[in-house]
This record gives structure tokens, C-alpha cells and sequence, in this order.
């Protein structure tokens, strides 16, 4: 357990800069004076388990926004909450019913910013007791896990690309199993890989 905290927080630690989903779609531009909302998510590194393992959800197939994608736990920074950290933890007792005492914060990784012009702070936590998720039925269809190490080789990385909006849009891919992580989430833990393997 010392040498992957140890890891995480060195990886912490290394100078960079923030993300986009439009970092491999340079020729679009964005509107001036946009506004971006703050929001959370929670990287939360299991080592409860033989290997240690990130927790990811499937949104539910009913949501609005984002049907049936990869996502963290986490959601978008409410008045009442005190910073990004605070609404990430609250977001994933919500979400998947981990109590927000539990996870270990590790520090934060620098921001993303989405299409859907939200300002993203990724939460990086370490859980290092057995936890029993329970999915919030209006918002997680599943809960899920998926080896630190298959996250963390940037080879498992795959540039793809799709029509949206009328452009072809580029997008990071990280597949595992029968899980399409992609966009925003595979961004972020491309973020991540490359602040472990630098």
C-alpha cells in the first residue's frame, strides 16, 4: 500500500497543466465569455482487493445527460458545499453510497474542462477497507471496478473519433471488458498515467 500512496502522491506533486475535451479537436473554437460551473469527481483507488482498483459507474440509461456512459463518482459543486473536495465526496454517497469519511484524499489533479462547460477537479482518494457499493437507482445502473494497473499503462489508450455537432470530434478511449470508458473520464486517467509515468 506505501508505494502505490507513495506513488499517487508524487504523481500529484508534478508540475502540469489542466485538460479539455477539446485538447485533440484544436480547430475548435470556443465562445468568448463562457462560463464554466465547478464540479468534482472522485478517482478513488480501492486496495481492498488483491490488486488495487479505480471505482467507475455506468449512468443510468434513463439520465437526460449522458445516458449509459463511464463516469466517477462525482457531480457539480452546490452553494452549500465548501469546495470541489467536499462535493465529490458528497456526490459519491450519493452515488454509490460510500460513506464520505472513508476515502483517504490524496490531493487533487489539475482541472478538466468539458464540452458541457463544466470545470472539473478530479479527487484522488485511496479506500483501504472493504466497501459495499449500493447504486443510487435514479442516477448509477452499475457500479464497477477496474485495475489500477490496466488504467495507468498508456498503451490501453486509444485516440478515436465520431461525428458530433456536424465536425469530427477526437477522443481518448481506455476499454476494458465490456466497459467503453471514453471522453472526459478517459482523459482525466490519461492525465493520470502520465503524471505516474512520466
Amino acid at each position: 500500500m506505501s508505494d502505490i500512496v507513495s506513488d499517487l502522491r508524487a504523481a500529484l506533486e508534478r508540475p502540469g497543466h489542466g485538460s479539455s475535451d477539446f485538447d485533440l479537436n484544436p480547430e475548435v473554437v470556443l465562445p468568448k465569455g463562457r462560463r464554466l460551473r465547478p464540479a468534482g469527481v472522485l478517482i478513488a483507488v480501492s486496495l481492498a482487493t488483491d490488486t488495487p482498483r479505480v471505482i467507475l459507474t455506468k449512468r443510468s440509461s434513463a439520465l437526460k445527460h449522458h445516458p449509459g456512459q463511464i463516469a466517477f463518482p462525482g457531480g457539480k459543486q452546490e452553494d452549500s458545499d465548501e469546495d470541489v473536495v467536499f462535493a465529490a465526496l458528497r456526490e459519491a454517497e450519493e452515488e454509490i453510497g460510500l460513506p464520505r469519511t472513508v476515502p483517504m484524499v490524496l490531493g487533487t489533479l489539475p482541472d478538466h474542462e468539458t464540452v458541457t462547460s463544466f470545470q472539473v477537479t478530479p479527487v484522488l482518494a485511496i479506500i483501504d477497507q472493504p466497501f459495499v457499493p449500493t447504486p443510487e437507482a435514479g442516477e448509477v445502473e452499475e457500479v464497477f471496478s477496474v485495475p489500477l494497473a490496466h488504467l495507468l499503462n498508456p498503451d490501453n489508450y486509444i485516440v478515436e473519433s465520431r461525428r458530433w455537432r456536424g465536425q469530427r470530434r477526437r477522443y481518448f478511449t481506455v476499454p476494458f471488458g465490456p466497459y467503453y470508458i471514453w471522453g472526459a473520464t478517459a482523459r482525466m486517467l490519461r492525465g493520470l498515467a502520465a503524471r505516474v509515468q512520466p
